[in-house]
């Protein structure tokens, strides 16, 4: 095996078996049949061994496509071929992401095509948005406070029902096919300006981009304004035997197979036009390239099998169970466990933690985003299972913590806010979508709550919670970063005033003997 695949292979294995270990100690303390507990396991099993293929493809591929993308955009100086192609990119890349797929599919209430296509036009307006900021040098702050302004304001008259499913959209489409491809756009882009303020400006895409289908799902709540807002429940599977899990795997492989392919086919073609126009990667280098999108292809297909088919029916089987025991109220403590060690089996997490210490030059380690992620998306859990339980609005959390997020773009370093808010995005991917939401469905069925306001959420909670903790990181670091200044002044200082010291000593010394 090829030992940068074994590497990544170990590495995910070390981010999935925590969660797996608890999801099957809750298994046997909130007693689940068999069959499911199976499942999941081998989903479990999919899951690592895909996780790794693909971070390696991404690594090799869609990275260093992307920043080549960026950076010509840049060295093109033409506006509209900016405009027009970032447009066209954001809508492809983001009408074909997976994550998208499994919430429209959730929400029966408006016809899929309808809110995909949504969802796509929202994010490819607002990549444009994000390139503009970075050509023109505009602070990300102001125009994070803009649009969340907008965004709040224009929430007052959208339909109740739609709005924990506005938010949730702007999580779920920035998953693992659309970040690193967009991350790299804004890393290349950034690079090829060359001035002082290109490092803090690396990241910020991800995060506008998710404000993009907030406000477009809004928008389709208030013009399509359906009688009532619907869900998809979860279906519990028919198996029995080892044989019937191998066959349900089997089944949906060639599913997530075309899912896949339909979604990198527009990034591949894509690359193809921009390398025959631009020339910019040599033959060995699309060589490269062509083996590590097959990376991707092979590591997402085994990735969205394994938690589409694995995790979805014990994420909603444990809700289910844990809300309609004697003790319900577990459910917070247990969604704080669940999301502190969930995070670190996202695939996109990796991409970002890897890029933050590259461009940080190792300042952010990825040991300090792994905590800072995990303690973020432990407390929307936390959060979350408590709106299940009490039914509390989720605006009484959600404007709060966004207007904390904002106010605190004005004291932490520029590169933590755009690394935050591009977290927020990243954190709310598959994992979320494929159990964490399954899960709170489950809690508030059996609760008696109502799942389209109470449950639909959870994934705006996950995107939202990181934005504070990561810019908490900030001043940490900022702080410490002062503390350092002034101990380095105070030792030059100290080592001025000896060398002064002995050139007197010496002085005085020639003297005497004279």
């Amino acid at each position: 095996m090829n030992k940068k695949l074994k590497a990544k292979i170990l590495e995910s294995l070390s981010s999935v078996m925590p969660i797996t270990l608890i999801v099957f100690i809750l298994s046997y303390a909130f007693p689940i049949p068999i069959e499911t507990t199976i499942m999941f396991l081998a989903g479990a099993a999919l899951l690592t061994v895909g996780m790794g293929f693909f971070s390696l493809g991404a690594d090799i591929a869609m990275m260093p496509m992307g920043e080549a993308v960026g950076a010509q955009f840049m060295k093109t100086k033409k506006l509209w071929f900016v405009v027009a192609v970032s447009f066209i990119l954001g809508f492809i890349v983001t009408a074909a992401e997976p994550d998208l797929q499994v919430l429209a599919n959730q929400v029966a209430a408006v016809p899929s095509a309808i809110l995909v296509g949504t969802v796509a036009f929202g994010v490819a307006f607002f990549l444009v948005v994000a390139m503009l900021r970075i050509i023109f040098k505009i602070s990300l702050k102001y125009i994070l406070i803009g649009f969340y302004i907008a965004l709040f304001a224009l929430s007052a008259f959208a339909p109740k029902d739609f709005l924990s499913v506005a938010f949730d959209s702007g999580g779920v489409t920035t998953g693992p096919i659309t970040v690193p491809f967009i991350m790299a756009l804004g890393i290349g882009l950034s690079a090829a300006r060359r001035d002082k303020d290109s490092q803090d400006d690396s990241f910020g895409l991800v995060a506008i981009c998710s404000i993009g289908p907030i406000l477009a799902v809004l928008l389709l709540g208030i013009g399509y304004n359906p009688e009532e807002a619907t869900y998809t429940p979860v279906e519990a599977l028919s198996i029995s035997t080892t044989k019937d899990v191998m066959e349900q795997y089997l089944l949906h492989l060639p599913e997530y197979l075309k899912e896949v392919l339909i979604a990198l086919t527009p990034i591949c073609a894509f690359f193809l036009f921009f390398q025959v126009i631009f020339r910019q990667f040599h033959q060995k280098q699309l060589l490269t390239a062509g083996i590590g999108m097959i990376y991707t292809l092979i590591g997402l297909v085994l990735f969205l099998t394994g938690v589409n088919v694995g995790f979805i029916p014990v994420g909603h089987l444990l809700g289910s169970e844990i809300a309609s025991s004697a003790y319900k109220w577990a459910l917070i403590p247990i969604g704080m466990v669940i999301g502190y060690y969930i995070v670190a089996a996202e695939p996109a997490v990796h991409v970002l933690n890897k890029q933050v210490e590259e461009i940080s030059g190792g300042l952010i380690s990825r040991k300090a985003m792994k905590l800072s992620l995990s303690l973020g998306v432990a407390a929307s859990l936390a959060l979350a299972m408590m709106r299940i339980l009490t039914g509390i609005s989720i605006f009484y959390l959600l404007i709060p913590g966004y207007a904390i997020s904002l106010a605190l773009t004005f004291f932490v370093p520029k590169i933590f806010t755009g690394i935050a808010f591009d977290s927020g995005g990243v954190a709310s991917g598959p994992m979320t979508s494929t159990f964490l939401l399954p899960l709170a469905m489950g809690a508030c069925e059996s609760v008696g709550g109502n799942v389209m306001t109470d449950a639909f959420g959870v994934v705006a909670m996950v995107a939202m919670t990181p934005l504070i903790t990561i810019q908490i990181l900030g001043l940490v670091y900022a702080k410490a970063a002062r503390v350092a200044e002034v101990n380095e002044a105070v030792t030059v200082e100290a080592v001025g005033t000896g060398f002064e010291e002995e050139i007197i000593d010496y002085e005085e010394g020639s003297s005497d003997e004279r």
